[in-house]
């Protein structure tokens, strides 16, 4: 009999490229949306996956609007920190191995250097806090846990950064995008396989596979970078592209702080686990691929 690996979530960027993913011999991924489990009802949600006896939970699902958050607090919170609580505490009651995706916002973005998994965190926005606490309920929960942080995710769905680009440059001879915040840009389909891997490793017993990761594309980039290297590559493509204008943070006010710098250092997961990130660059040309071919 296979061994069901849940993924909590359906329609998300990470969530639509686990169920693309062919899962071990023996096991089988099946991927439960909003209509299947609701977690704005914390308790309803753990207990409806535990009636399913999974092998192993992927929670792949997240409050992530990131301006809207900061007038819509208790939905952030339920859905980011008191649902994980709840399925977390079922795991740990019994013995699921639980794995978690979090994200560069629970730090402050103040560093200079890249993010380590021990660096104290710091969030300035309800979405941080909401992810960091969502964090801490999951490792005070005791579940065999693994805690995946990713940031600046993009696919050829969904709505993300890359997929705005394209669209913007339809109708915009020249788009104006923020240059001094850093970070690591990560294909969703990447993330997706170093999930699905740490979560193998976590149902075997694999105690190097819990714990806190960072998992984010190799390379620094600016989101003029990102941007410019998106539209650098469309000309294949024979599709409009735009000029790009490089502005300030002050430029761009937005509801929610951005970090400055959301570089997540990726050397445990790679020492340890040996996943070892493709390059931003790479990843954007093949996202475009699949997208405009």
């Amino acid at each position: 009999m296979s061994r069901r690996l849940l993924i909590v979530g359906r329609s998300g960027q990470v969530a639509t490229e686990l169920q693309k993913l062919t899962p071990p011999p023996g096991f089988v991924l099946e991927a439960w949306g909003r209509d299947r489990v609701d977690l704005c009802d914390p308790h309803m949600a753990a207990k409806l996956i535990a009636s399913h006896e999974p092998a192993v939970v992927i929670n792949a699902a997240a409050y992530t609007m990131v301006d809207r958050a900061e007038t819509e607090p208790s939905a952030a919170f339920v859905i980011n920190r008191d649902s994980p609580a709840a399925i977390s505490r079922m795991c740990e009651s019994r013995g699921i191995p639980y794995v978690h995706i979090s994200t560069d916002y629970v730090f402050d973005g103040d560093k200079p250097a890249p993010y380590v998994e021990t660096d104290r965190r710091n969030p300035k926005t309800v979405y941080g806090r909401s992810k960091s606490e969502g964090e801490d309920v999951v490792i005070a929960s005791g579940a065999s846990a693994a805690i995946i942080r990713t940031s600046w995710v993009y696919a050829a769905h969904g709505a993300n950064f890359l997929r705005t680009m394209l669209r913007l440059a339809e109708s915009h001879d020249e788009l104006r995008i923020v240059a001094d915040q850093m970070g690591r840009p990560t294909w969703a389909k990447d993330i997706a396989g170093a999930v699905l891997d740490v979560a193998v490793r976590a149902q075997a017993g694999d105690r190097d596979a819990l714990g806190v990761f960072h998992y984010s594309g190799a390379g620094d980039a600016s989101w003029a970078d990102f941007a410019h290297t998106i539209l650098a590559n469309t000309s294949r493509f024979n599709i409009k592209t735009a000029r790009i204008r490089r502005i300030t943070t002050a430029e761009y006010p937005t509801a929610a702080r951005r970090p400055a710098n959301s570089r997540l250092d990726t050397t445990k997961i790679e020492q340890r686990l040996g996943i070892i990130p493709r390059d931003w660059r790479e990843g954007c040309q093949l996202c475009l691929s699949e997208l405009l071919d």
